[in-house]
């Protein structure tokens, strides 16, 4: 951003205390404060607006993370803002009036303007998009819904999440599929390599291939699309598992030409905790067994998959207030923060001695998740003297060829917060 316009936006953002006097008393000045800082920023760039802590203080206001604490573990599960929490508290006080007459009759209205929004959010057809609790629920509903034989064969990553690493076996063990695992040596920039090591494990017998379209371990996003085009000249099926991607940056799920997809809505999304969305193409779904029984499994509506019996109606109902936010931020301008916040740590200390970066710092290969090993040090103790001297949060990754420390920043943190992470890192790298 040039001076001028950062002189001009702080000048703005100095009035908004003599404005909000005439405002009304029923927004919270942090709301009123975020509403006039984005109307503010309507003019700068994505790019440009990424770097300006003044415009991202505002946006952190809509949070209630804890100032003890700087948590950079949003890659786990990330805080929902204060308006889906309290839509979140409101519709459970409401449950609790007369929970079958509201939750039934009353808040589950709100599910087919639901299923619209996220699918709008999704660039799909609503008739494609399920509701449920997580990736991992979704996935399985995929994976143990596919109708398999003895002797067909399943290509995924040994870099996939364990999860539905796990899920995969299970099937193996139960109905005699073959798992072949490719070994993805990552941070990786090369499109070639990436889509080759699936194609190359691709045989006649090939029938799905499992894809994680970002890799939870360290950020590397795979170049999904490619795969699946390659995947789609042999008859095979694309599984993709996008838990770290959805609303984390810009793409729709059509453009992936994949057949199934699921995500956590909780990540990204900001989303209550527990929420989740599985899409399935519209030409799969009759052939898909769903995951819980219900009158006809082989139907052709996409319903069939949400019949989890009682549900808490009041955490799903809340993912329509995730949504406000996240199209009030924008996608482009979220990706854009994120990258920077990545991007802006990595580079302060990727000169350091024993250091090693397990991620991509190009845009079109990593976004907000990072991912750190010392060489001479386990992952586990830098994560520990993380959180023992400097109380930040992080998580240690000790998963096949990948070791390190998870570092994943988000739309909330601020440079200072990262200023601190830095200076930690620096400080543990002297004792190497």
């Amino acid at each position: 951003m040039s001076v001028e316009n950062r002189r001009n936006f702080l000048k703005k953002a100095g009035a908004f205390s003599a404005t909000t006097l005439w405002a009304s008393f029923t927004q919270p000045v942090w709301s009123r404060n975020l509403e006039s800082a984005l109307k503010n920023a309507a003019g700068i760039s994505p790019d440009n607006l990424a770097t300006e802590e003044e415009f991202w203080y505002y946006v952190q206001q809509s949070f209630t993370v804890s100032p003890g604490i700087i948590n950079l573990n949003n890659g786990g599960v990330s805080p929902a803002p204060k308006t889906v929490q309290d839509a979140m508290k409101r519709y459970y006080d409401l449950s609790n009036e007369a929970p079958s007459y509201y939750m039934w009759r009353i808040i589950d209205q709100g599910r087919e303007p639901l299923r619209k929004n996220l699918a709008s959010l999704a660039g799909c057809d609503p008739e494609e998009i399920a509701m449920n609790r997580n990736a991992s629920e979704g996935l399985e509903t995929i994976i143990f819904g596919l109708q398999l034989k003895a002797g067909d064969e399943v290509v995924a990553a040994k870099q996939d999440y364990p999860n539905m690493i796990n899920a995969w076996k299970q099937r193996e063990i139960r109905d005699h599929i073959k798992m072949v695992w490719v070994h993805l040596e990552t941070p990786s920039t090369n499109e070639d390599y990436l889509v080759k090591q699936y194609v190359n494990a691709f045989t006649s017998k090939t029938k799905i291939v499992h894809l994680t379209h970002i890799i939870n371990w360290n950020g590397q996003i795979l170049p999904v699309k490619k795969i699946a085009q390659e995947a789609r000249k042999k008859g095979i099926e694309v599984v993709v598992d996008g838990a770290h991607s959805f609303a984390h940056f810009e793409f729709t799920i059509p453009e992936l030409e994949c057949d199934y997809y699921a995500t956590s809505l909780h990540k990204w999304l900001f989303a209550p905790i527990g929420t989740g969305m599985l899409y399935v193409k519209r030409s799969k779904i009759e052939s898909l067994y769903p995951m819980f029984a219900t009158d006809d499994p082989f139907k052709d509506d996409i319903r069939k998959f949400e019949h989890l019996g009682t549900r808490p109606f009041f955490i799903e109902q809340a993912i329509g207030k995730a949504i406000e936010f996240h199209e009030m931020i924008g996608i482009k301008r979220k990706q854009m923060r994120l990258h920077y916040l990545k991007n802006y740590w990595m580079e302060k200390i990727q000169d350091l001695p024993t250091v090693i970066l397990n991620t991509s710092q190009d845009p079109e290969w990593g976004c907000a998740i990072g991912n750190i090993g010392i060489q001479g040090k386990k992952p586990a103790e830098l994560d520990q003297f993380l959180f023992n001297h400097y109380k930040i949060h992080t998580t240690s990754i000790e998963w096949e060829n990948i070791h390190g420390v998870r570092v994943t920043p988000n739309v909330y943190t601020t440079t200072k917060n990262l200023d601190l992470l830095v200076k930690a890192i620096r400080e543990f790298v002297k004792t190497t």
